[in-house]
């Protein structure tokens, strides 16, 4: 007998939620909701956002949320999901979809299903920050701590960023650039200074000037100082895991604006690359839509 009722998905990060929704076949339904990080939240605060934002007609984002009335499944793969904290977020959604059988797992899971499917491969998060994973073909069987863009997180967007402000502070970058920079940005030394070690959330601030280095990119400093962030990834992250003959697979927005660097970074390394996608989820909506045949969907 054909089970009946909605699956619901969520790829979640601290910023942004993306939610899909569907019963058997039919197309998803798209929902955009906040971030949900339980690092950051607790139970009550994360049930309060899913009742104003998931299931409310006034939520974020518009659509029709009739199909969430009977979601028997959810695959919630998220940030700040460890097995501290996955409880958290457990109970929040038991709470919101009592009838629903819940799986909540992390965010370098889900990514490792969306890029590789049911294949053995490697799977990276590069964005804001980076990650990380050896992937069997069902879960996770090897990974290198990231450390955050102080200790790690090479080739993330924090990282390049810190990488440029650096140079171009010290006097390291052509005059092209420099100027190029000066004149977008207007910025001093002791500003630049004062968002990096006295203002909250550092590493988005950072991260925020890869849209210049992108616009750069063509330059023989701001190309090297890519390549060599993204040399660094591979080798304090991948090397470890001592399988070069497996596709590397990659999502984020670092990794979709930076692609030919990271190819070329790859190359450098001994890697070989495989998929690069902006977003994973509507590849892990096509992963379980395809989990029931236990077919490789790629």
């Amino acid at each position: 007998m054909k089970e009946t009722g909605t699956i619901l998905l969520a790829d979640s990060g601290s910023t942004k939620t993306s939610w899909r929704a569907w019963q058997g076949e039919e197309i998803p339904l798209c929902i955009e909701t906040a971030g949900i990080n339980p690092v950051l939240m607790d139970t009550e605060t994360i049930v309060g956002l899913l009742n104003g934002q998931l299931l409310s007609p006034s939520g974020a984002t518009d659509g029709d949320r009739s199909a969430l009335t009977d979601v028997r499944e959810i695959h919630f793969y998220g940030a700040g999901c460890l097995p501290s904290t996955i409880p958290t977020v457990e109970k929040a959604l038991a709470q919101t979809f009592p009838a629903a059988v819940i799986h909540v797992s992390s965010d370098l899971l889900g990514a490792a299903r969306a890029l590789c499917g049911h294949s053995e491969g490697i799977a990276c998060i590069l964005g804001t920050g980076s990650n990380s994973c050896l992937y069997d073909g069902r879960q996770i069987c090897a990974h290198t701590p990231p450390l955050g863009y102080i200790l790690g997180d090479e080739g993330s967007g924090a990282v390049l960023g810190r990488r440029l402000l650096g140079d171009l502070l010290k006097g390291l970058l052509p005059e092209a650039v420099s100027n190029a920079f000066a004149d977008r940005y207007h910025l001093t030394a002791g500003q630049i200074i004062e968002q990096v070690y006295r203002r909250p959330l550092p590493n988005r601030y950072l991260a925020g000037f890869t849209y210049f280095m992108a616009e750069h990119r063509r330059e023989a400093a701001i190309h090297r100082l890519l390549t060599e962030s993204f040399e660094a990834f591979f080798r304090r992250n991948l090397i470890a895991y001592a399988r070069p003959d497996l596709p590397v697979h990659m999502t984020g927005s670092i990794a979709h604006v930076f692609a030919d660097e990271i190819r070329e970074a790859a190359c450098a390394t001994g890697f070989t690359t495989g998929r690069i996608l902006p977003s994973p989820v509507e590849s892990m909506v096509a992963y379980h839509k395809g989990l029931s045949g236990h077919k490789n969907i790629y």
